[in-house]
């Protein structure tokens, strides 16, 4: 098992971060994936099987092998979203376990049903409450998982540990974001965060707060950039909006501000 001294970020070794969590953390670092991903691995003490959570992008083996060294036998892997940092390793992974592959979309689900939400799984020892939550995907989805009194909450990429989200506007919304992060304060406000990326925190509460909060200050700051750039939401350019807003931020995050831009532009769109 993990050394309890073991703090984020530490690549290539388990770390323990509650009774029934460990995790794995990928050592593919980026700008929108801080350290790494994060992988979880799920079991109640003295159960001989595990749940994992985001095995990780594809061509990371040594990762797997390190994810299997702490899991042991796989009884279930889930996913949160279909980013490929997440889902990459799906082929592989499923390959290495024979384990059934579950996700809200049915694309990488195998060997079971897709998700659905407030769905119930009794898996190695626990049980795990489905929280569909999408805003940065359409398909982004929260685990709370409870095991003998204790709770935490797999928050995927809705909530990092670190820094923002992205909101893809593929078909992210921030419609769908907003009641996501009003349902897991008002759902697990209390509970232990684990996140897809970045440390885990004591309290999903202040954190999806803060992340609620800071969406709110940027679609503000929105409005007063249209009004100085003398556009509607239907007519502004979206990476004319990120250099007025996001002007004192490093432009190598621009790419990934335009992206939220373009879903909070959307959102004006609809209001």
């Amino acid at each position: 098992m993990a050394p309890a001294e073991l703090t984020h970020p530490a690549y290539g070794r388990a770390r323990r971060v509650t009774p029934f969590a460990s995790v794995v953390l990928c050592e593919n670092p980026g700008m929108m994936t801080l350290d790494g991903t994060n992988t979880w691995i799920l079991r109640a003490p003295g159960a001989s099987r595990a749940v994992v959570v985001d095995p990780g992008p594809r061509k990371h083996r040594k990762h797997l092998a390190n994810v299997l060294d702490e899991a042991g036998e796989v009884e279930l892997t889930l996913f949160t979203h279909r980013h490929d940092d997440h889902v990459g390793a799906l082929k592989r992974f499923r390959k290495m376990t024979g384990a059934p592959t579950r996700a809200y979309s049915s694309d990488f689900s195998f060997d079971a049903p897709r998700l659905t939400d407030r769905e119930v799984i009794e898996a190695a020892g626990l049980r795990i409450t489905v929280m569909h939550t999408p805003g940065h995907t359409l398909d982004s989805t929260s685990f709370l998982v409870e095991c003998d009194g204790h709770r935490a909450v797999l928050t995927g990429d809705t909530v990092l540990g670190s820094g923002t989200t992205v909101l893809d506007p593929r078909d992210g919304t921030l419609g769908d974001y907003f009641h996501s992060l009003n349902r897991l304060i008002v759902e697990a406000a209390d509970v232990p965060m684990l996140p897809g990326h970045g440390p885990d925190h004591a309290e999903l509460g202040p954190v999806a707060r803060f992340y609620k909060q800071h969406r709110e200050e940027r679609l503000e700051q929105i409005r007063a950039a249209l009004v100085e750039l003398g556009k509607s939401p239907h007519e502004a350019k979206p990476m004319k909006v990120v250099k007025t807003v996001y002007a004192d931020v490093d432009e190598e995050l621009w790419p990934a501000a335009k992206m939220s831009v373009k879903a909070q532009l959307e959102y004006l769109r609809t209001l």
